[in-house]
């Protein structure tokens, strides 16, 4: 999918083809140009010294398109990718990959915006779910929910700490009447036999354990998972659904 990175697209690297536009005294491609390369995709905007460098359009003959700067052949520095599927990155680039701030919008109109770190999501931003109008805000660990995170519903929202894209440890739902729900989720491991292949095939089960319900109160993300585990069994499940799996 596009998510996993432009390297599926990557530049043709090669001097080959047709060139129209600047050379140096050496001969070699500086400054304005337009080239046809061996594969079929077309490249025109600034060289230096024989590379790409500078702002520049380059078109994939897929469909493919970036429009940015380049260094030394390389996206690097701010720059937009059009990708077939219709989804969509703008923001940094470092060594022909997605780094630094950047906002990625997915084919289904999801988004994600924040950091980014070898063409994943990584450090902190939010996702927007567009079909729910829900969104994670927190930490990214190479592409996935890790640590400290908040999950932002129409009248309720979570806050705690993820694991592998689930909510992990200790955790509270906060709800628009007013009030909070303590607890902690736990990830179980749960057979299912295969009646076919005579197999058991082990799933990770989220359950979410509930302790008490206050009054709203500051949140402040929790660093020991073994806090308190006892008390109330009534509420739990409001809101509890495991969250929906971001696009990759």
């Amino acid at each position: 999918m596009s998510d996993v990175g432009s390297e599926d697209f990557d530049d043709d690297q090669g001097y080959l083809g047709e060139y129209e536009g600047d050379r140096n005294e050496a001969g070699e491609r500086h400054g304005v140009g337009r080239a046809v390369l061996p594969n079929g995709d077309t490249y025109q905007g600034m060289y230096e010294n024989g590379k790409r460098s500078g702002q520049g359009t380059y078109r994939f003959k897929n469909g493919a398109r970036y429009i940015g700067e380049y260094y030394q052949n390389l996206k690097h520095g701010q720059g937009i990718f059009y990708y077939p599927d219709g989804s969509k990155y703008e923001g940094s680039w470092v060594d022909d990959q997605r780094q630094g701030h950047g906002l990625y919008t997915y084919p289904n109109q999801d988004t994600y915006e924040g950091e980014w770190l070898h063409h994943q999501r990584n450090g902190q931003g939010t996702y927007h779910y567009n079909d729910t109008s829900s969104r994670y805000m927190g930490t990214w660990v190479m592409g996935k929910m890790e640590s400290a995170g908040e999950f932002i519903h129409l009248n309720h929202r979570y806050q705690g700490n993820f694991l592998n894209n689930n909510p992990s440890g200790p955790g509270k739902y906060v709800f628009e009447i007013g009030c909070e729900q303590h607890g902690e989720y736990l990830q179980l491991d749960q057979d299912r036999g295969d009646a076919e292949e005579d197999e058991v095939v082990t799933t990770m089960v989220l359950k979410w354990k509930p302790t008490a319900v206050t009054g709203l109160s500051l949140w402040t993300p929790a660093k020991d998972p073994s806090s308190e585990k006892e008390g109330l069994a009534s509420a739990d499940e409001k809101g509890g659904a495991k969250p929906p799996t971001p696009e990759t």
